[in-house]
């Protein structure tokens, strides 16, 4: 990524003139325009609001993605309850106005949603369109036979959304539309929307076949065709090209494949996530009428029965976590700035997988995996038929009707992700899965799955297995991987019984005898963590987040996390904590400032290291050394507590290979902000975090403090949301203020210019205050 500096005039000149390029292009073959601004909103059931003609002007006019329940307030009686984190719902309207180009007459335009939560109905110029329940599905519309073209003459939008019908979910949804939306122009004869498959079926470091499938509809006169397609790496350049002529009838699809040989492929992995683009043009004589551009990865993935998850013959454990698709302040909108910060850390402490729990993510936030190297677990549904408490009206009133399509949906859209290795098609049901009745219900969407991309395993998230029977009815013998939440004895049990089975853990908690059982059975391919990060809803109140991830909300380290991070990370780590209480009552933290220093004297303190020895010193006294445990338990001391340092140093080989330290904080002085990243450009995704810590006057974080803090922003940049990590807040995040939890606070902040530079300060009664520039940037 570059970074630009220009004058005015320079950067002017610079759009121009990509955008006449930009139109000279799309002037042949599609157009696609993002859809994301100037809607208006209103809450509440309107009347007449999907009409044309109806009056919107007194609404609130914004950008999409958004969600309007993450602006709260938070209230016990909201009817989402704990599932939803008793944040508000209801019904959304949006309406958008917009006029269409006289020579785009002859095209077929569609709109392109890519969630819309929930209950979703579309009209356009006062037609409907449809109504899609799900609100984890991306989906779209023909707007063609409704439209009005050329200048002056208007078309109007409208999107119903509705989550009234509580509760809905065990965990939060958001509500609106709250992923992007875009609006799609084609000539009659094109790509069918989600009609390109490509997939890698031989793939080695010496030589790759990439086979492409694509369906292309006419819907025009019949006639022959030039396809070409391009296989381009990440430099630009084209590494292997195709063209043949196609004869395609008038009213058909047609369906074309084509097999391509690239020599010495750069292979995706973990390690090394190296992507291509595939470009698929459709001629007509020598003019474009069509192009797509689809992202790849050429690898080679496969589970074996015995030896557990490999990629391009490379045996991997999947150290994988779960992750809702909120982003804590933000709400379900987010930003995939939100995301970057989030999937960097899980990064840090040595994830490699992820697992959308329990239902379809946005599109970016798979490119997203496919660019940082993590394996994706791609779920569809949290039930099937049955109910699950605290989510009684759920996606299981509408099964029966609709996971079809939506299961459909969801594989024909991100089935050309490198990232994913595994579909999931359901998470601890409750339906009876005794067989073969149950495994009827499971095998009728396995097919679903393997119609649209046979190239992946299917598996689901059994729950309680021993229970339900399913290792002893043939259920179990049927699925390609059996994938079992918790109870991680039963699996290795089942597997040992049954050496063919290939086995994964779909949700396992922290604790070291989870971890063990991944580290120590060859077979087991891998586990996902519940979760990565904290998530809104199912928490009882006063609390509003489920606090069982490796970071907090606001992306604080945990316990968890520094201890996951010496069991997993490649690099030498030592982390320290201690029960927050004397003599190892409370929980851990990590930190060397007790709530009362007086009536704190006996400290448990645990080291979490991968070191081969651990030296523990208290104001530079020895406390001895440790070596570490065959069985990765954490290293324990009890000490008597005296103000000071305490420092851990790692060794290996006799030689430091790590170390960290904690002192005690003094009383609370000032005010330091860092940023997450120094730069921001001018775009909807783009964010960077900005952390405030209250320190004593030697700079040592105040663990206790809980100031409140006001942030003040310039007109160049935007506080979008603020947040502590603090699972009992109910303060809300929209605001510019907010308190310290533990001695920190975050504010998210966007551009809201193109150039210049966003200052931003925070400040707190009797602290002194401190100021943080980020400087706005053209990004490519």
């Amino acid at each position: 990524m570059k970074n630009f500096k220009k004058t005015e005039a320079k950067r002017f000149s610079f759009i121009l003139i990509l955008v006449f390029a930009t139109t000279a292009i799309f002037s042949q073959g599609r157009k696609t325009i993002n859809f994301d601004a100037n809607w208006q909103f209103t809450k509440g059931e309107i009347a007449g609001a999907e009409k044309l003609t109806f009056n919107d002007k007194t609404w609130r006019t914004l950008d999409v993605p958004h969600d309007w329940s993450i602006e709260g307030p938070y209230d016990r009686e909201n009817p989402s309850a704990r599932g939803g984190g008793y944040l508000p719902t209801g019904i959304g309207w949006y309406r958008k106005t917009f006029q269409l180009d006289a020579a785009d007459a002859n095209k077929i335009l569609t709109i392109e949603f890519d969630g819309v939560m929930a209950n979703s109905d579309v009209w356009i110029n006062g037609n409907h369109l449809g109504k899609r329940p799900y609100g984890y599905i991306s989906f779209t519309y023909d707007l063609t036979p409704y439209l009005n073209f050329g200048k002056g003459k208007t078309n109007v939008i409208a999107v119903r959304a509705d989550n009234s019908v509580q509760p809905a979910s065990r965990y939060y949804t958001g509500a609106g539309i709250y992923r992007h939306v875009r609006l799609v122009v084609v000539n009659p004869t094109h790509f069918k929307h989600w009609g390109t498959q490509i997939t890698t079926p031989n793939a080695s470091a010496q030589k790759a076949v990439v086979s492409v499938k694509t369906e292309i509809e006419n819907k025009g006169a019949a006639g022959t065709y030039k396809l070409q397609i391009d296989i381009v790496d990440s430099k630009g350049k084209i590494v292997k090209s195709s063209e043949s002529q196609e004869n395609i009838a008038a009213n058909t699809t047609s369906n074309l494949a084509k097999e391509m040989e690239v020599q010495n492929p750069k292979l995706w992995d973990i390690e090394a996530p190296n992507l291509y683009t595939v470009t698929t043009k459709l001629y007509s004589g020598k003019t474009l009428i069509d192009n797509e551009t689809t992202t790849i990865g050429i690898r080679n993935a496969e589970f074996r029965a015995d030896t557990g998850f490999w990629l391009n013959n490379k045996n991997y454990k999947i150290k994988g976590v779960c992750l809702h698709h909120d982003g804590g302040a933000v709400g379900a909108a987010v930003p995939l700035g939100v995301w970057k910060e989030r999937l960097k850390k899980l990064k840090e402490v040595g994830v490699n997988g992820i697992r959308t729990s329990h239902n379809p993510v946005a599109p970016e936030f798979l490119d997203l995996c496919d660019q940082m190297g993590f394996v994706v677990m791609d779920e569809t549904f949290d039930t099937w038929t049955a109910a699950k408490h605290n989510g009684e009206k759920g996606y299981n009133l509408i099964f029966k009707e609709w996971w079809e399509q939506d299961t459909k949906d969801m594989v024909l859209r991100d089935r050309n992700h490198p990232s994913i290795v595994i579909y999931s098609i359901g998470n601890e049901v409750h339906d009876d899965l005794s067989y073969p009745e149950g495994f009827k219900t499971y095998k009728m969407q396995e097919d679903v799955v393997k119609k649209q991309d046979n190239t992946r395993p299917v598996t689901m998230a059994l729950f309680r297995p021993a229970n339900s029977k399913v290792y002893l009815s043939g259920f179990a013998d049927h699925m390609e991987i059996v994938g079992q939440n918790y109870r991680e004895n039963e699996l290795i049990a089942a597997h040992e019984a049954h050496p063919t089975w290939k086995v994964i853990g779909t949700e396992n908690t922290h604790v070291l005898v989870q971890w063990l059982a991944l580290r120590d059975k060859p077979y087991m391919a891998g586990q996902f963590l519940w979760t990565g990060y904290d998530y809104l809803g199912e928490a009882d109140w006063p609390e509003t987040t489920n606090n069982q991830g490796l970071f907090d909300r606001a992306g604080n380290w945990k316990q968890q996390s520094l201890q996951r991070d010496s069991w997993w990370s490649e690099e030498p780590v030592v982390h320290i904590v201690r029960k927050s209480d004397n003599a190892g009552a409370g929980v851990w933290v990590a930190d060397w400032t007790p709530n009362d220093f007086d009536t704190y004297d006996n400290a448990k303190v645990n080291v979490y290291s991968n070191c081969e020895e651990v030296e523990l010193f208290l104001n530079e006294k020895s406390l001895g050394a440790l070596k570490k445990p065959a069985d990765d338990s954490p290293r324990e001391w009890n000490v008597t507590f005296e103000a000071g340092t305490i420092k851990a140093i790692g060794k290996n080989n006799g030689k430091i290979v790590a170390q960290e330290e904690q002192t005690s904080a003094g009383k609370p002085a000032k005010i330091i902000l860092t940023k997450s990243i120094p730069t921001l450009a001018n775009n909807w995704d783009d964010v960077t975090f900005i952390t405030a810590t209250i320190v004593d006057e030697k700079g040592i974080r105040c663990a206790t403090a809980d100031n409140q803090i006001k942030f003040t922003i310039t007109d160049a940049g935007k506080i979008i949301a603020v947040d502590n990590g603090n699972i009992i807040n109910h303060d809300g995040y929209q605001g510019p203020a907010t308190r310290t939890y533990q001695g920190t606070a975050i504010a998210i902040i966007k551009a809201n210019k193109n150039s210049g530079t966003i200052s931003l300060k925070a400040t707190a009664e009797g602290l002194t205050s401190d100021s943080i520039a980020v400087e706005i940037v053209s990004k490519k």
